[in-house]
């Protein structure tokens, strides 16, 4: 059996585990919790992924795949998803790296505050981080709705698990401001029973 290590709270996880949804392959993905920061590596990960980062898919037939993106083109193969479609393919990869970018400096930022003193923190970072944040994000509303109005596939997943994330550790700066459309696009794909499964927590 394929096995997950993962935690609920990691967006990049998050994807993965929205994706065995989708497909309705959940039960066979078994998802194995952890206890990983960036300070502290969970020892269960490492034979696994020397650099200590999750998700980590770990297979019999072969060694474990890494990388969130890795992991949805290789589950999303053998499950036969349809999440990568070949005719949107370019759009759809496009639109998953910008979602990843966004998540990127969402978690810099997260890391900033949770893990350094507060004297230590450094406030052009966090917001050169967010900045970064902004501007994809104003890059969504303006040029993807019309993909985004589109049937499923991973790149809107990967966008509505950054969106999700954002409201779980950034809530506060509230994104969804001037952004209706996204906003709306947003709360119909929240409702879906994949991504209400997966809430971070």
């Amino acid at each position: 059996m394929l096995k997950l290590l993962m935690s609920p709270a990691s967006p990049f996880v998050r994807k993965v585990r929205v994706l065995t949804r989708e497909a309705g392959r959940e039960n066979e993905v078994e998802e194995v919790r952890v206890q990983t920061t960036a300070l502290a590596t969970d020892p269960a990960i490492l034979p696994h992924n020397p650099t200590g980062r999750i998700p980590v898919l770990v297979r019999e037939d072969g060694p474990a795949i890494l990388d969130s993106r890795v992991i949805c083109r290789f589950l999303d193969d053998r499950f036969q998803a349809g999440l990568y479609p070949e005719d949107r393919i370019w759009e759809v990869l496009t639109l998953e790296a910008l979602a990843d970018g966004i998540l990127d400096s969402a978690l810099a930022m997260a890391y900033e505050v949770r893990l350094r003193p507060e004297e230590r923190q450094w406030p052009d970072w966090l917001e050169a981080q967010w900045a970064k944040v902004a501007g994809a994000l104003d890059a969504v509303e303006a040029d993807w709705m019309d993909h985004l109005g589109g049937p499923l596939d991973m790149g809107q997943v990967a966008l509505a698990c950054a969106l999700g994330y954002l409201d779980f550790r950034h809530g506060p700066r509230g994104w969804r401001n001037g952004r209706p459309r996204l906003a709306e696009w947003d709360a119909r794909m929240a409702a879906r029973p994949s991504l209400r499964a997966t809430i971070p927590a």
